[in-house]
């Protein structure tokens, strides 16, 4: 079998004879419920015991409760290994869970660390587990990092069985396209494995301890794209066959049989998805160990996410459909409510219905019913009758005029028509762009996309600009009557103003502007009106205040004041 990179499959490069990736159950969770956030496997904590110059450094004496820069309080201990310690905490200032990993400022691997902490927060992408702060103070260094709550890692998914095809395929996709991201940035993982795969509630994949859990254990490597396409590939492999893709058990999967090598997944189990199957091993082998009927190995996360681009899209599974339980009528329905239920076995005798009103007095009350419907029609009929002879009798000229001056002003109360939208740029009035590149997004006809604002930390009034917006071309002259605006997010609260300008981009100032409407709404829908009609090319939506939402993975967004424009649509 052609060589592996140690780092990416966690198998140690050892010189005993003792497997130590079959205890390999045990890693970083940073973060997850019900799974205890773990920062090493066990085969690290024999290496780390055999480590000459880190291992000597002896963690911080710290205990449950104390504060970090009077802010990060410590809750409970979850590693402590090789010189540094992992733990939960809470952030007060923010009334958050976080995760901190802390070690001695004098550990081998402080600098390391603070630079890797450092680099992967700059990164910014929300597909992984995001780093919230690095420092070094009073002889410590500490990484603080999200806490999921909501996420289960892929080693609780995969203890159930495989996963399903099409959740594999989001699985892979997503985990290669961040990983093609972080590369694109220098930033190498060097220990993806499926305790560092998390799966949160809305069904995105986030990935944690970019370049950290490296840095903390000195992990490093020649080819670190190779590395982590690999990484991917026994990931697949894992999600397909819940088997791990060499001899040694770990992560709680059992490893494949000795001496046969790597076979493909659709070798291994029956029902496995073929280009998935072939996916995996186009990752997992290389130099020689691709199998004749693979096509050719990927070697980068950005080839994988091309080579994942050409197979055919894998469709969510049709819902199934549950039969309604069947009609049962109630005791109500069969006319014995308020009655005792018969003993078993007695029959049940039903009341004869009452016989027809034949009776004298039932004689003169039909007839006494029918002459009064008689006269209420006599009435009804004599009534119709008089207002039909006091409207002929009307002198037919005002008619006439009335008649003239409604026509008149229906003419003049035309339905409001949309304006088509020719162009759209953002309006930058102080300051960095929003997301320019996405304007066009908010006139094509679908809500499912759109423009987005960074998230902002004071709010919901905008304080560190006068706003965000885009600006409109309407082809020529418009008269608009009013703007209507789809949003993302609907919170406390959103406003956005209408105003008439003479250019599509930003060189004309706001203050030069003409002002048209604005409008203010908690909701996901805002319609702006105009308080005068003025014809204008250029409209100008502005955005004053935003609301407050949390994460967005799927729209790439971090929690803060913010909103998405999805749709705009102007009408005069």
């Amino acid at each position: 079998m052609a060589e592996r990179s140690t780092a990416a499959v966690d198998v140690a490069d050892n010189s005993d004879d003792t497997s130590l990736t079959a205890q390999a159950d045990q890693s970083t969770a940073d973060g997850v419920a019900k799974n205890r956030e773990r920062d090493t496997d066990s085969d690290e904590v024999q290496e780390s015991a055999r480590t000459d110059g880190a291992g000597k450094t002896s963690p911080p004496e710290l205990h449950s409760g104390h504060k970090l820069a009077r802010r990060y309080r410590l809750e409970e201990c979850v590693t402590r290994l090789d010189g540094f310690s992992s733990w939960r905490a809470v952030d007060e200032k923010l009334r958050r869970a976080v995760g901190v990993h802390i070690l001695p400022a004098d550990h081998a691997r402080a600098r390391s660390v603070l630079a890797a902490a450092r680099s992967s927060a700059l990164l910014g992408d929300p597909r992984f587990v995001q780093v919230l702060d690095a420092v070094e103070e009073n002889d410590i260094v500490y990484v603080v990092h999200e806490w999921l709550p909501d996420a289960t890692e892929l080693t609780t998914l995969l203890a159930s069985g495989p996963l399903e095809p099409y959740d594999a395929y989001q699985m892979v996709s997503q985990v290669s396209s961040a990983m093609a991201a972080a590369h694109r940035e220098g930033l190498a993982h060097l220990r993806l494995n499926p305790n560092a795969v998390l799966r949160a509630s809305t069904g995105q994949w986030r990935i944690r301890g970019l370049a950290v859990n490296a840095a903390l254990r000195g992990v490093s490597s020649d080819t670190p794209q190779r590395t982590d396409t690999e990484a991917i590939g026994a990931l697949l492999y894992a999600a397909l066959t819940q088997r791990w893709p060499y001899e040694s058990d770990a992560y709680g999967l059992s490893g494949l049989p000795k001496d046969i090598g790597l076979i493909a997944p659709d070798q291994v189990r029956a029902g496995v998805h073929r280009g998935l199957s072939e996916l995996s091993m186009r990752a997992l082998a290389n130099d020689g160990a691709t199998a004749s009927r693979h096509e050719s190995p990927c070697t980068t996360p950005e080839e994988l996410v091309k080579a994942i681009g050409e197979m055919p899209r894998i469709r969510p599974p049709e819902p199934t459909f549950t039969a309604p339980p069947e009609y049962q009528r109630t005791t109500y329905q069969q006319g014995t409510y308020g009655r005792q239920n018969p003993r078993p076995g007695v029959t049940q005798v039903i009341p004869a219905p009452p016989p027809p009103l034949q009776s004298r007095t039932g004689k003169a009350l039909k007839w006494a019913v029918s002459a009064l419907l008689i006269a209420a029609l006599g009435l009804g009929s004599w009534q119709l009758a008089d207002a039909l002879m006091d409207q002929g009798g009307k002198n037919d000229e005002p008619t006439k005029t009335q008649d003239h001056e409604g026509g008149d002003k229906n003419k003049n109360a035309a339905p409001s028509r949309p304006i088509p939208i020719k162009g759209a740029e953002e309006y930058v009035a102080q300051g960095d762009a929003q997301h320019p590149a996405d304007v066009g997004k908010t006139y094509d006809g679908s809500t499912s996309t759109g423009w987005r604002t960074n998230s902002y930390v004071d709010g919901p009034k905008i304080v560190i600009k006068p706003g965000v917006g885009i600006v409109y071309d309407l082809g020529s002259e418009q008269k608009v009557s009013a703007a209507t605006l789809s949003l993302r997010y609907g919170n406390d609260h959103t406003t956005a103003e209408l105003y008439a300008t003479n250019s599509l981009g930003s060189s004309t100032p706001l203050s030069s502007m003409r002002k048209l409407g604005a409008a203010t709404t908690s909701g996901t829908s805002l319609k702006v009106s105009v308080d005068k009609l003025v014809k204008s090319r250029y409209v100008l939506v502005w955005l004053t205040a935003l609301p407050y939402s949390g994460d967005d993975p799927a729209n790439f967004s971090n929690r803060g004041y913010k909103q998405a424009i999805t749709e705009v649509k102007f009408t005069g």
